[in-house]
């Protein structure tokens, strides 16, 4: 795949999964869009890539809805385009179902699902008039499956799948 001079959004690009795509994405020449919550992190990533100067490091607290919307809408001054947004950002506050509370529980999904809603609605337009782009969803078998002590994890990971599976068809 040829991901020269496309523009990609990775949401959770601090650490993990995010950073790796980051730093692969940047070795195959995209233009990138790094999101997190640390801005020194990613501050960090940035300079760990091939060629930072296509690397625009643009915080994000996915629980702020004008966050998004302000990095999409910098994105679009700065490269014209989103190609691909990965959907990436994550928490993890694994407790057994009768010991959370629902704030932790809404906590979760707020960051895994509602966060993945909320950027993949500001994107999804622009794509639709670019007439391309891709979406990606970082998921789990937590959803499917289940998984001892993640029942927030888990039901974020599955509304995310429904989402997804919803949007192939549209």
């Amino acid at each position: 795949m040829n991901f020269q001079n496309k523009v990609i959004w990775i949401t959770g690009a601090s650490s993990g999964i995010g950073k790796a795509l980051a730093l692969e994405l940047s070795n195959l020449d995209a233009l990138l869009i790094i999101s997190a919550r640390n801005k020194a992190a990613l501050e960090t990533v940035k300079k760990s890539c091939k060629n930072p100067s296509n690397v625009s490091v643009l915080p994000l607290d996915l629980e702020v809805h004008s966050s998004f919307i302000k990095i999409t809408a910098t994105a679009i001054q700065i490269f014209g385009r989103i190609d691909i947004l990965v959907n990436n950002a994550g928490i993890l506050r694994d407790k057994s179902f009768h010991k959370d509370t629902i704030e932790s529980f809404n906590t979760v999904m707020d960051v895994h699902f509602q966060g993945t809603l909320n950027c993949t609605h500001t994107v999804y337009p622009i794509m639709r008039e670019q007439e391309f782009g891709r979406i990606i969803f970082t998921s789990s078998s937590s959803g499917v499956f289940g998984n001892f002590g993640q029942a927030n994890y888990g039901s974020a990971k599955m509304a995310m799948v429904g989402l997804m599976n919803t949007l192939k068809l549209e």
